[in-house]
Order: C-alpha cells, then sequence, then structure tokens
C-alpha cells in the first residue's frame, strides 16, 4: 500500500503536493485506496476530484493548483488571478480565472473558467502552477480585465525581467483588438 502513496508523492511534488483522481489511478492507487488514505489521515480531500497530500508542505497557491486539476488536463491559471502568481501589478482577484482547452460544463464557486485554445508558448509553470504566458496574461487582462491593470503588471513584468517588449507585441499579433492594445500597452 505505501507503493501507491510514495507514487503519489512523487506525482504530487510538481503539483504542489495537489493531485487528481486521474494522477491517483495513474499511480496505482484505486478509488478504494484513496478513500483508506483519506481515512487515515495521509490525504485530504480538496474538492471532486482533488485531494492534498497531508504531510505536504502547504503551497501559497493551492487553491489555484486546485482549479486547474478540477477543471481538468490541459486547464491552466489565467488572467488576473495568473498576475497574482507572478506577483505581477495590484491585482487582487475575488475570484480564480482557469482557462481549459475543450468545452467545459463544470462550475464551482469562486473560479471562472474561460474556453480558450492556448498554444504552447502561451502555457508555462510558475510556482508550480501551470499558468499562461506573462505576454498571454497581459493581454488577457488589457482585453477582458482592467487596461490600467495590465499596463502597472507589464511595467513590473518588463522591470523584472519576466518579459521583452517583443514577446508583448508577438503575443498581440493577429490579435483582433491589436491596435487598441498597442495602445494599452505603449506606454511600457
Amino acid at each position: 500500500m505505501r507503493r501507491g502513496l510514495d507514487r503519489l508523492y512523487d506525482q504530487a511534488e510538481s503539483q504542489g503536493g495537489y493531485f487528481a483522481t486521474a494522477d491517483a489511478a495513474g499511480a496505482g492507487v484505486s478509488s478504494r485506496l484513496l478513500t483508506y488514505y483519506t481515512k487515515a489521515g495521509d490525504i485530504d480531500r480538496v474538492a471532486h476530484g482533488v485531494y492534498r497530500l497531508s504531510r505536504f508542505p502547504t503551497h501559497r497557491f493551492g487553491d489555484a493548483i486546485a482549479a486547474t486539476l478540477w477543471a481538468g488536463h490541459g486547464s491552466v491559471v489565467s488572467h488576473d488571478s495568473a498576475l497574482a502568481v507572478y506577483g505581477l501589478g495590484p491585482a487582487m482577484p475575488v475570484v480564480i480565472h482557469v482557462s481549459v482547452p475543450r468545452p467545459f460544463r463544470g462550475t464551482r464557486a469562486g473560479v471562472v473558467v474561460h474556453v480558450v485554445a492556448l498554444a504552447a508558448a502561451e502555457v508555462t509553470v510558475w510556482d508550480d502552477v501551470p499558468v499562461t504566458s506573462v505576454p498571454r496574461t497581459l493581454t488577457d487582462v488589457a482585453v477582458e480585465g482592467d487596461p490600467a491593470l495590465a499596463i502597472d503588471a507589464a511595467r513590473d513584468a518588463l522591470r523584472h525581467g519576466l518579459t521583452t517588449p517583443d514577446q508583448i507585441s508577438a503575443a498581440l499579433t493577429g490579435h483582433p483588438d491589436r491596435a487598441r492594445l498597442r495602445d494599452l500597452l505603449a506606454p511600457m
């Protein structure tokens, strides 16, 4: 039995100690064993189909990681929630924004789901959190959120070397709001 739990540790380590039911199955841990480990105090059930290893250190973005696991494979934190993960601008989102690559019908309090196909270059992992890239995040916030927040965050991102003007310009290429976004992000 411990071998399954050890495999879960290996799986969950890169996810801040969190894992989904599918991760457990991949590690050879059945739903029956998940119930056993939960009752034994080895794991905590965080949300439907999402668990956390009890002895793993608490992660400051654990709620965001759990939201991406809940939304499924390919899901990433996005919009102003991604700004908070990166520590850019004065972002203090009241909900967690998650972008998913396919239609998604689930609902969860405190989580806003965006259906969008992201290119591989638009996705990364930052502090164990799957997240949209900085340029993509800035574009999403400028279009769907607060343009002033996007400008502040872009200045922070440039100052901290997290992106370049060329990367931001490339993110805007082909965007339907390109002209408006260029004006919004030009003061950088």
